[in-house]
């Protein structure tokens, strides 16, 4: 079997939409007269078949099929494209080492550890937690190279209240995959976490605001609390108030706490975009 092949404007929809939805299929934009996209193919055609149909690999010469680099936004080369189930899901450009390379490919491509895991963590919303977990230490060490896993193996461990070892897992990611919208997340998780375990309860905190409003120290910690609990508006709303009457409170530390829940809760939520809006009106 071919696992490398060009593609065209033709046949483009076929090859690579379509076949995507059985393995991805990495697309490499390329041109004769680029020099570094004459080091890069190589090694794309040779990752090809070492993975053996793990992934597709097409190849789109840019100055024979102008449509396809303009309705793709290529403006350099050579400029890589991973599409999978029917979607364009990742990109990079310049001709990076193998192993940066690799680490980009294995992140889209299922594997039996994946599906594993799976069945590991379905297992673990139904209460075996136990059995699980002992199923997700045995599934990463068959599995190392499974970044994937590594995350989901941390949000568990956070979910337990394991919080150094949720911490040591993370760490333990590839740099390329360190800011990852999920790894952000447990990281932000993390740091919230270890605030409200120094912080007074709930109740204590807000009993000293209400003698003090002005104490930030408190409502910023209530806030995390707030947030913790899965009340995302009041914590939000608390923050606000920092950013509105002490904008200095610990190196600006409400409004950077904000943006990183926003980031945590996704630019579509109606929650986000308007509270966005007050956080841009209260700092003008």
């Amino acid at each position: 079997m071919d696992y490398s092949f060009d593609v065209t404007a033709e046949n483009f929809a076929d090859r690579v939409i379509n076949a995507s939805h059985q393995q991805p299929v990495v697309v490499d934009f390329w041109a004769t007269w680029c020099g570094p996209c004459q080091s890069l193919m190589p090694v794309l055609t040779q990752l090809a078949e070492n993975y053996q149909g793990g992934f597709l690999l097409a190849k789109v010469e840019i100055d024979q099929q102008q449509t396809l680099a303009q309705q793709f936004g290529v403006r350099s080369v050579p400029t890589v494209k991973l599409f999978k189930k029917g979607q364009l899901v990742d990109e990079f450009t310049g001709a990076l080492p193998e192993s940066q390379i690799r680490e980009f490919i294995d992140r889209h491509i299922d594997r039996a550890s994946d599906l594993a895991m799976q069945q590991a963590v379905q297992k673990y919303q139904d209460g075996q937690t136990e059995a699980a977990m002992t199923d997700m230490e045995r599934i990463l060490e068959t599995d190392p190279e499974n970044h994937t896993n590594k995350l989901v193996y941390a949000n568990v461990l956070l979910r337990e209240g394991r919080y150094l070892e949720a911490q040591k897992w993370l760490d333990a990611l590839p740099v390329a995959l360190q800011d990852e919208p999920q790894a952000s997340t447990l990281r932000t998780q993390l740091e919230f976490i270890h605030i409200a375990e120094t912080a007074p309860d709930a109740a204590t905190l807000e009993q000293i605001i209400k003698k003090d409003s002005g104490n930030s120290e408190a409502r910023y910690q209530l806030a995390i609390r707030h947030l913790l609990q899965g009340q995302h508006e009041t914590a939000m709303e608390l923050l606000l108030y920092i950013v509105k009457h002490d904008r200095n409170y610990a190196d600006d530390a409400a409004r950077k706490a904000l943006l990183k829940i926003f980031s945590m809760l996704g630019e579509e939520s109606d929650l986000v975009v308007k509270n966005r809006r007050q956080l841009a009106m209260a700092l003008n």
